[in-house]
């Protein structure tokens, strides 16, 4: 086994290096290996390109390991190792400036992109799809290893090796999510390379009936719960970390994570159509095209330097790459969608716009615009500048939230009323028995907030729709448990694919109260306080500052804000790192509760230990956005897992057992 501890500075960069050129070698080779196997049809070309893609796999693994060891060892003769990591660095920190800066994170999303194409040459069926499928992924992994190993390589050399390291961004290792959040992003982004790949595979060969959508709707959906965990941890690391008391922004980066995951949410709900109908085949390829596309777009816009944001990496050579190749994507998705237009054509008559089928339809189109409205938002900004030159063009919340409220409680009702319909066409009647029992939970939900003090228009409204879509899911839950005699743990066995999706949904609508809550009513308000001084009343809370104290570390120091609220103790740190002398960064102190958090915030601090001003909000239901992230989650795992046996049972005659 290659022992990497004993490699000398230089032989370690040259290492990682030698394992880049092999691996886009191998990248090359496995595309043309797969072209020839699906123009000629041959068997045994396809073969050899699957197996070509473990080799890649293997040497992105070695990669890895490499630039992992360079930075665990202060190898400063590597360039990545100097400009973004230093001796007094903790481990974890170490460990995970891997992706804290350009290289690195390029060199992950290749490595993870090679791990998907791995598993995927171990689970594709031997047919027509198999080797244009693989040659789609061999496309991206050709693109992002020739990025890493020329453009971006973390492995370049330095001539004059420094003493010690430029250390790593201060606001990446000010809160230990930063070891999850990218990860989770990638797996995410990277995760939709798959079913594009499919959709690729199924319009070059023709074979756009079911089965490439089929196929694809575990992979998409495993990629769409990593991006909702990832979007989520993002929100919390801004929580814990930048002192603001918020988690969304609508920061260019953040949309940039969002517009995707609303592109796939609506690719998993239009195949459903797809598999039961025959329908909206177009639509299909065209989502899952523009949301693998968009992932470019938003690693574009997070190293290109166009836009401004705290996530976003500084200006790189990159930028001119990235929008090659998100070009090369929508070209290629665009131009094989056009040529197969007439093998997308549905099988069965339009949708009726009042059935299932209307209403996922009616879905698809929100989120569709607040796609489109969010990406218009993000990139004004860059028109003006490309434009006018002007730098002074913004886009606040104010115009994001103008258009998310109504989506948002748009889609809310869609969801409750779309699964209760029946499929083609629903007349008058059946229209109102669906919404009937849903309209009044979702009246005496919001009449039950409204006497509890709730005022707030969009806070109400989201109340009730969220009673209203429980509702709907309780009216399914008991129809298909009547209908097959069984419990709620046999249907969840039995049928979990439908469950799972119920038990994310709720999950939503949890993370939906969360967020109506907290940003409707948080309360914020600011007061310096005096060490040994008496008791100031703030948000009906009283505060007392106890005492200042100070820790020097290696790398940085902290000064630690003692203050006690209502009798107990809070925390609140001001951390500073040597790579960024005279800049703070907050380390907030927060108590969750379930109906809301108290959070604490060191605005600025005494040098000799006499004062700190701070800064102390109060956020409702704050903790129901990470509490309904878990629920989805749940769900997610459950929808993906394989169904148990039926067991036989009667069913009495003229009640057909529930549909997906």
């Amino acid at each position: 086994m290659l022992n990497l501890i004993s490699f000398g500075a230089s032989e370690l960069g040259a290492l990682g290096q030698l394992a880049l050129l092999g691996a886009l070698g191998f990248s090359l080779a496995g595309l043309l290996l797969a072209l020839v196997g699906g123009l000629r049809g041959d068997a045994r070309v396809s073969e050899a390109a699957r197996r070509v893609n473990w080799a890649v796999f293997a040497l992105l693994t070695l990669a890895v390991v490499v630039l992992e060891v360079a930075l665990l060892r202060d190898d400063f003769s590597v360039r990545y190792v100097a400009e973004h990591s230093m001796q007094a660095s903790p481990l974890w920190v170490k460990v995970t400036t891997l992706w804290a800066a350009l290289e690195g994170s390029i060199l992950l999303w290749a490595w993870v992109l090679s791990g998907y194409a791995f598993i995927l040459s171990l689970t594709l069926r031997r047919d027509a799809l198999r080797p244009w499928a693989l040659g789609t992924m061999f496309v991206s992994l050709l693109f992002f290893v020739g990025v890493c190993a020329t453009v971006a390589s973390p492995f370049t050399p330095l001539a004059s090796i420094p003493a010690d390291g430029q250390g790593p961004n201060p606001a990446l290792q000010n809160h230990w999510m930063m070891a999850v959040h990218p990860v989770l992003l990638y797996l995410g982004f990277v995760g939709l390379s798959v079913p594009y790949a499919y959709a690729v595979g199924a319009l070059v060969t023709g074979r756009l009936s079911d089965h490439w959508v089929v196929v694809t709707r575990r992979w998409t959906m495993v990629a769409w719960a990593f991006l909702t965990a990832a979007i989520v941890a993002g929100g919390w690391w801004s929580y814990e970390t930048l002192g603001w008391g918020g988690y969304w922004a609508w920061d260019p980066v953040e949309n940039a994570s969002f517009i995707p995951w609303l592109l796939t949410t609506a690719f998993l709900h239009s195949i459903q159509i797809q598999e039961r109908r025959g329908l909206m085949r177009s639509w299909n390829v065209w989502l899952i095209v523009l949301a693998y596309s968009s992932t470019v777009l938003g690693t574009f816009l997070n190293r290109s330097g166009i836009v401004q944001s705290v996530h976003a990496f500084a200006d790189g050579p990159v930028g001119a790459v990235f929008l090659g190749f998100l070009a090369l994507l929508l070209v290629l998705g665009v131009a094989l969608a056009a040529w197969r237009s007439p093998l997308l054509r549905d099988e069965a008559d339009p949708a009726a716009p009042v059935s299932r089928e209307g209403a996922f339809l009616a879905g698809n189109w929100l989120f569709l615009v607040f796609a489109f409205v969010v990406l218009l938002g993000t990139l004004f900004p860059t028109f003006v500048e490309f434009v006018q030159g002007r730098r002074d063009a913004s886009v606040g919340p104010a115009f994001f939230n103008a258009f998310a409220v109504p989506l948002g409680l748009g889609l809310l009702l869609l969801m409750g009323v779309g699964p209760l319909l029946p499929w083609r066409r629903a007349d008058g009647q059946s229209l109102v028995r669906a919404l009937r029992p849903l309209l009044l939970a979702g009246l005496g939900a919001a009449l039950v907030a409204f006497v509890a003090g709730v005022r707030n228009p969009g806070v109400l409204l989201t109340v009730g729709l969220s009673a209203y879509n429980l509702a709907g899911l309780g009216l399914l839950t008991v129809r298909a448990a009547r209908q097959r005699r069984a419990g709620l743990p046999t249907l969840l066995r039995e049928q979990p694919r439908r469950y799972g999706a119920y038990l994310a949904h709720v999950g939503l609508l949890v993370i939906a109260l969360g967020i109506a809550f907290s940003t409707t009513y948080r309360q914020d308000q600011q007061v310096t306080l005096n060490v040994g001084g008496a008791p100031v009343r703030l948000l009906n809370e009283d505060l007392q500052l106890t005492r200042i104290s100070r820790e020097d570390y290696p790398h940085g120091a902290s000064a630690t804000a003692h203050v006690d609220i209502d009798g107990q103790p809070f925390l609140s740190r001001v951390n500073s790192y040597k790579q960024a002398p005279g800049q703070p960064f907050p380390a907030p102190a927060v108590r969750y509760g379930l109906w809301g958090d108290t959070y604490l915030v060191v605005t600025s601090i005494d040098v000799r230990g006499q004062w700190a001003s701070v800064r102390l909000i109060e956020s409702p239901l704050v903790s129901w956005i990470w509490w309904g992230t878990l629920i989805v989650m749940l769900g997610s795992v459950l929808t993906l897992t394989p169904p148990a046996r039926a067991a036989a049972r009667r069913v009495p005659a003229g009640l057909a057992p529930a549909t997906d």
